[in-house]
């Protein structure tokens, strides 16, 4: 196991990542941009380095920095959370080649998935069940598009081949429509991930978001930790999620559970991760990607299940066997978490500036991951979640009256957040019965 490890990310998910260190006996290095250097991951960590300006390319982007950070206080092994570097193949391989332990897969795997069009190649020849696509799109082979669309059909939608949290996203409904949006989302994708290659996708409308939790070690072993409901999001970024989902039965969860353990197996798959999937109207289910990294939502399944997914990471990297087998998992009761934002709640514009006062809930199978507090000021250089709220009830009824009355005692004062939209989502009764999809907000009014 590590003696040390530089935690080389911000906010509540390098609180978290400092958490699990902890418990393992393992020393933590925080690294900090001067917008942070009175965040809680700073004083919690066991030593801290700034590491640059407040801009993220000056500062949490700044390999070299963030190496040298680790150099001078002699890490052995960097964690990445999630964001920033953590799917990134090229600080994988960085640290691989300065003689430090990347916490997460190993740099070829990063770039199989990461790369969308190569990750649904892959999963076919595993055995997941695809939607239908087109192969990668270049900015010189766009002239193509319109037959490729041709070929999958209306309504479709553009995915840049490296994206994630919505960006590089867009739908198309009708022909027309297609050179333009292409043109934007090749843009967007250019901008955020500095690559235009993009591929079409067949449109699901109103589906449901489901991922799986995986973790798998050296040694040729994995698991699945059960699934995660994803449905509830903004301009495609996740705003609550829940385990188990409302819709999912234990025999689709034993069959799909099977098939991603199977397909982490046959690409070698070392860490913790996730593999997510649509499913539409008549019940099918579709591969979309997969995420070589721990995910904001783990919590959730945290609670159900009581596997610390963070320390289960930090073990494999250390090169320890899975501490459990498959059935070893059960998932016990409801679980639920809700994104905290610092936006605005009913037109998702971020909120930064100070927090004035300041009130976490508690009781009874209550859970806040955060690293606000009065007077912290919340920055507007970085992503705008500032806390995760989880609770776990018996049942998905007790969980969402816990959730209910802990958003009724969550007081944030001095910004915006999205606490008022998420106590109407809980309490709304498509939501209670469990009866959503992507498309929820915006059936329900709210976007």
């Amino acid at each position: 196991m590590f003696n040390k490890v530089l935690i080389a990310n911000r906010g509540e998910i390098a609180l978290r990542v400092i958490c699990a260190c902890k418990e393992l006996g393992i020393a933590t290095v925080a690294v900090y941009s001067e917008a942070d250097r009175h965040s809680l991951h700073v004083r919690f960590a066991d030593e801290a380095v700034c590491i640059g300006p407040p801009k993220s390319y000056e500062s949490y982007l700044n390999i070299p920095s963030i190496i040298s950070a680790a150099e001078i206080t002699n890490v052995e092994a960097i964690h990445p959370g999630y964001g920033y570097l953590a799917e990134s193949p090229y600080f994988a391989e960085v640290c691989e080649t300065c003689g430090i332990k990347f916490i997460g897969p190993s740099p070829e795997v990063i770039a199989l998935m990461g790369d969308k069009a190569r990750a649904r190649e892959t999963m076919t020849k595993a055995g997941l069940p695809i939607i239908p696509g087109s192969d990668l799109i270049t900015e010189a082979e766009s002239s193509t598009a319109l037959e490729m669309a041709d070929e999958i059909g209306y309504p479709l939608i553009i995915k840049a081949s490296a994206g994630g949290g919505g960006r590089g996203m867009r739908i198309v409904r009708k022909p027309e429509d297609l050179a333009e949006t292409l043109d934007m989302a090749q843009s967007e994708a250019a901008g955020a991930f500095g690559t235009a290659n993009v591929y079409l996708e067949r449109f699901l409308e109103n589906p449901r978001h489901v991922e799986f939790q995986i973790l798998g070690d050296e040694h040729g072993q994995a698991v699945h930790l059960g699934e995660r409901e994803c449905s509830i999001q903004r301009r495609h970024q996740k705003l609550i999620e829940e385990t188990p989902s409302p819709l999912m039965t234990e025999e689709l969860r034993q069959e799909l559970g099977t098939e991603v353990v199977n397909a982490m197996k046959q690409i070698g798959y070392q860490s913790a991760g996730t593999v997510e999937f649509l499913f539409d109207q008549d019940g099918e289910f579709y591969f979309i990607e997969m995420n070589t990294r721990v995910q904001v939502e783990h919590p959730v399944t945290e609670m159900a299940t009581g596997v610390d997914v963070v320390k289960e990471q930090i073990r494999i990297a250390g090169g320890e066997k899975l501490s459990l087998s498959q059935e070893d998992i059960r998932l016990s009761g409801h679980s639920i978490e809700c994104r905290i934002n610092a936006e605005n709640p009913e037109n998702f514009r971020p909120s930064p500036g100070t927090i004035t006062a300041y009130n976490s809930p508690g009781g009874p199978g209550i859970r806040v991951d955060s690293t606000a507090y009065q007077g912290w000021e919340v920055s507007s250089h970085y992503d705008s979640l500032i806390a995760k709220l989880i609770v776990h009830g018996s049942d998905r009824q007790e969980a969402l009256e816990r959730m209910g009355r802990a958003l009724d005692f969550f007081v944030i004062e001095g910004i915006e957040t999205t606490i008022p939209l998420q106590r109407r989502i809980i309490r709304h009764p498509q939501f209670q019965k469990g009866e959503y999809g992507t498309s929820f907000l915006e059936q329900i009014g709210i976007i």
